[in-house]
């Protein structure tokens, strides 16, 4: 068993070396029982004979240990490959060749062959998984008594029936969408379309019809996967008719429930059953050769939010689930036995992350079908013996603000991760109590890297809302005014620089420029060009990491650079009418000082006066961050807008004031 807190009451301390106060966790596992978690154990084993006698125990080497990884990423690999179920079917001549110089990021695992879903469905390499093992759990809506389960050989069988349909239907190497919910049956059909030797194009199910064309016309997908219908809270939304708005694509269509769909097809569109029926009657329907494939292969075209003009389109090589398997191998430590869930979508990175996190390392996969922010989802949770609980923040604020989860019994849980935005410390510490203060892992990363940068691990003490190292193999630096990195000990805020070779990372996209938007102007750093990721990151005096926002919510007041995200820290507390303030800066179009503008939503019932949201923003601001800065103007407004990831729109309130300026100064 692995010891997790050294002491609750270190939830009550000020962790100084933030530079605020802030409630830390205290170091999470004693030298004895960290030996004994994924990384620990790697560590254990190569950690002397990579680090020599610098190496003493998992906890008080990590940082060197790395450092070294970050230098010598080719060594870290070579370690995972053994660790991971990944079988090749033609072994790769080396880890990492740097002689193509054309390759930023190198050639990784050259010459190999395989095929990464069929690493996700064997029990190979897992001593103590076998095919009775249970690979999926889950449970639909509203259906509080009742758990579904599914061993590993039962799932591999469906997704090998569905991989025949997938060849009788289409062609190797076509672009095949997914457009529905995070179902056990998008799993299957996720998994089917690798294996069967195509590409998996993720579209999120919440995209309107224009947003699900743009995805289909950029990835030249030529069929797509959906439902009739989205079932929330009791309540049916459409989704085909969205499909059908968007474009003429063979679809496939699930039935949210039942059998059949319960509406009509187009004339080239094919019910699930009718799909299935189309190769019941082979002789071995459920067994499938898969189609093998070099690395370098695409598997899952996944999309950027999109915040400016059309979303790039990113391809996934079979590198990347394995960068992305990783994430939860080495820092969330999911094992064997372990029950791991996080609610997400297909259409967001995390979908796929989350999938080979849990098949590649041998843990069972839970699956809540509905709405993961009501107690329904929490009893889910309890019932299914969750181990690991992944979340985001706007989730758990909604957990905390409706009290939905009282009297739950989530006591099985070992850790938690969050991902997808700055987390707040109240909600996170909220959401640690649930589970008697076990451990919070954050993660920050991006679509491009296939998995996170900056993360928590259960080897070194985690502050809320803040991270404590760069991942295994990957070099971050923060960069001053003029692209110079600051010293690795030095508190600071800057925009990130990553060292380039990272394995799994994107080298290509599909209607952009890759090299333009990831390498072009970015400083040269010890003989190699950083790789441009776009966030601005805090490092405390501690060491810790935290997230200011990207590069372009940077303000520059009177002369000194903050983050928004730094300043709605300060003001969203101010007043009990606030749900929410977002921070911008807007320079009149004549030219002169950007001014700082607040953006409020109010409580429903609630009213305040926008004079009296100013003076005390300003009054929070200026005690918390600085005596200089002041609030110009406050804006009462019913929403903010966002993208369908939920990311900040700042750039339309930004020109919605910067018009507003303009017209004033005209009057």
């Amino acid at each position: 068993m692995l010891s997790t807190w050294a002491a609750p009451t270190g939830l009550l301390l000020c962790l100084c070396s933030l530079g605020f106060h802030q409630q830390w966790t205290s170091s999470l596992l004693v030298p004895f029982s960290s030996k004994h978690t994924n990384l620990g154990r790697i560590m254990e084993v190569h950690g002397p004979r990579l680090l020599g006698t610098s190496y003493k125990d998992p906890i008080s080497s990590f940082n060197l240990f790395q450092k070294f990884t970050a230098q010598h990423p080719e060594a870290y690999w070579s370690i995972l490959l053994k660790e991971l179920p990944v079988v090749f079917r033609e072994p790769p001549r080396c880890i990492l060749d740097i002689t193509d110089k054309s390759k930023r990021g190198g050639t990784w695992l050259p010459g190999s062959v395989l095929n990464i879903a069929e690493c996700c469905l064997q029990p190979s390499r897992h001593p103590r998984k076998d095919d009775d093992s249970l690979a999926v759990i889950w449970r639909d809506e509203g259906c509080d008594s009742k758990l579904h389960c599914m061993t590993l050989k039962e799932l591999r069988e469906r997704v090998m029936l569905v991989a025949n349909a997938v060849d009788a239907t289409f062609s190797k190497g076509d672009v095949i969408a997914i457009d529905m919910p995070m179902t056990v049956h998008a799993i299957i059909i996720y998994f089917a379309i690798i294996l069967a030797g195509c590409v998996v194009v993720s579209i999120a199910d919440s995209f309107a019809a224009k947003e699900i064309a743009t995805r289909l016309h950029v990835s030249n997908a030529k069929g797509i996967f959906t439902q009739d219908f989205i079932l929330r809270g009791g309540r049916k939304f459409p989704l085909y008719s969205r499909v059908v708005e968007a474009a003429p694509h063979k679809a496939i269509v699930l039935p949210v429930s039942g059998e059949d769909v319960c509406i009509k097809l187009r004339e080239q569109d094919q019910s699930w059953g009718d799909f299935l029926a189309s190769v019941i009657n082979l002789p071995r329907p459920n067994h499938y050769s898969p189609v093998y494939n070099p690395i370098d292969f695409p598997t899952n075209i996944l999309f950027s939010s999109g915040t400016t003009g059309e979303p790039k389109a990113i391809p996934w090589t079979q590198l990347s689930p394995i960068r992305a398997a990783n994430d939860g191998w080495a820092y969330v430590d999911l094992q064997v036995g372990d029950v791991f869930c996080y609610p997400t979508n297909l259409g967001w990175v995390a979908g796929p992350i989350v999938l080979y996190e849990a098949f590649l390392s041998g843990a069972t996969f839970a699956l809540y079908h509905g709405s993961p922010l009501g107690g329904g989802f929490g009893k889910f949770v309890q019932d299914a013996g969750v181990t690991i609980l992944g979340t985001i923040p706007t989730m758990v604020k909604a957990w905390k603000s409706t009290n939905c989860m009282k009297g739950l019994n989530w006591t099985k849980i070992r850790s938690f991760v969050t991902a997808g935005e700055a987390s707040d410390v109240d909600n996170v510490l909220w959401l640690s109590s649930r589970a008697y203060y076990k451990p919070i892992i954050e993660v920050c990363g991006g679509t491009e890297l296939a998995s996170s940068y900056l993360q928590g691990t259960l080897l070194q003490p985690q502050a809320f809302g803040a991270l404590s190292t760069a991942s295994m193999a990957t070099g971050v630096v923060i960069l001053n005014d003029n692209g110079v990195p600051y010293p690795d000990d030095q508190p600071c805020v800057g925009e990130v620089g990553l060292f380039p070779l990272i394995m799994g990372a994107s080298d290509r996209l599909l209607n952009a420029d890759h090299d333009k938007i990831y390498f072009k102007g970015m400083p040269m750093y010890k003989g190699m060009q950083l790789r441009r990721h776009g966030d601005i990151i805090k490092r405390t005096a501690g060491g810790y990491f935290i997230v200011q926002g990207r590069a372009d919510d940077t303000m520059n007041l009177g002369g000194i650079k903050t983050s928004s995200v730094e300043i709605e820290h300060a003001c969203n507390n101010v007043d009990q009418s606030i749900v929410e303030s977002i921070a911008i800066s807007a320079a009149p179009e004549d030219g002169g000082p950007e001014l700082l503008v607040m953006f409020a939503v109010l409580k429903e019932g609630y009213s305040s006066k926008p004079e009296d949201l100013q003076k005390k923003f300003t009054r929070a601001i200026q005690t918390n961050l600085n005596p200089l800065f002041k609030v110009n103007h406050v804006r009462i407004v019913p929403e903010i807008p966002r993208t369908s990831s939920n990311k900040l729109l700042r750039r339309v309130l930004r020109d919605q004031m910067k018009k507003e300026l303009s017209v004033r100064s005209k009057i």
